[in-house]
């Protein structure tokens, strides 16, 4: 246990000293594969994409969970395994790259490729976003995908080891490519969705939470944080998005939500926070919050890891 949160604790490391992998990435690999399999055995059904869903995730999960045992008796190497790992399915400073890139285009006044680097960001189109728009959507990606891509896939380790790690990515990144209600995907992504949904529930939980408690780290107050969350966050389309963006609104002292263009479909998504609307800097801000609930969340997800299991504790 004690090798699974080492291992933990230096993947994070890793990955806020290295980013992610160059080439041959891990995650892109079993992207690849799980679209030539979409490709061979989709059809328009939800028993389909079930089973498309648990074979991939299934797959992957179970040959995590082998390298755990086989590695069981050798705690430098399931150390050195969980570290790299956590090294490839997290995505925090590829992250806050990424909307460090949109902030320093919009600081020079460029916002043609403030808009198109946003699309590494966000699906939504950003062709007639202002200043004030791209940094809503920048800051709106930072929390969300802080939970997704940092919170989650440590509490995932924390509690399934090199299993729980693969598996919840191949989940999440299922939920990428095929979760969304495009027409082709309504019925055959529909598993791929609610299963990230489900895995997602507690991390963006404790995403929402570790926001509120840091706020001040970013001028902000963890009260305001907490009252955006418990009142804006139901508001939201996401059941998981809503309570990390709702925090980071508060905990940032602005306003989220508005008008969103993907494509020709359009939404309205009613506002969490009561602060001004968001400017460049507060993607800076957003950054900042976002590295200390990752860095928390490390922590927390080691704690849970180092726990003795309740058959070792009977042992002893």
């Amino acid at each position: 246990m004690r090798a699974r949160a080492a291992g933990l604790v230096l993947g994070f490391a890793a990955d806020r000293l290295l980013g992610d992998p160059a080439r041959h990435h891990p995650v892109a690999i079993f992207g690849q594969a799980a679209g030539t399999v979409e490709r061979a055995v989709w059809a328009d059904d939800r028993p389909t994409g079930v089973a498309y869903t648990a074979v991939l995730v299934g797959g992957t999960g179970v040959t995590g969970l082998a390298v755990d045992r086989l590695t069981r008796e050798h705690p430098l190497v399931r150390t050195f395994a969980t570290a790299v790992t956590t090294w490839a399915v997290l995505g925090g400073r590829s992250l806050g790259r990424e909307a460090a890139l949109v902030h320093g285009h919009l600081d020079r006044g460029d916002l043609p490729a403030a808009r198109e680097q946003l699309t590494h960001l966000v699906g939504r189109d950003p062709s007639r976003l202002d200043a004030g728009e791209i940094s809503r959507a920048t800051v709106e990606s930072v929390a969300e995908n802080t939970s997704d891509a940092v919170v989650a896939p440590l509490l995932a380790g924390a509690v399934g080891g090199i299993g729980g790690l693969v598996a919840y990515r191949a989940a999440n990144t299922l939920d990428a490519m095929v979760g969304h209600r495009s027409a082709r995907h309504l019925r055959f992504g529909w598993a791929s969705a609610r299963l990230d949904d489900l895995l997602n529930l507690a991390p963006a939980r404790l995403s929402a939470l570790l926001g509120a408690a840091l706020a001040p780290l970013v001028g902000g107050r963890p009260g305001d944080a907490f009252s955006a969350w418990t009142r804006d966050a139901h508001r939201h389309p996401s059941p998981n998005a809503g309570p990390v963006e709702a925090s980071f609104a508060g905990a940032l002292g602005i306003r989220l939500g508005g008008t969103n263009v993907y494509g020709d479909r359009v939404e309205h998504r009613a506002e969490m926070g009561d602060g001004r609307p968001a400017r460049p800097d507060d993607i800076q801000r957003a950054v900042r919050l976002a590295d200390a609930v990752g860095l928390a969340s490390t922590l927390v997800s080691a704690g849970i890891a180092a726990r003795p299991s309740r058959a070792r504790r009977r042992a002893r």
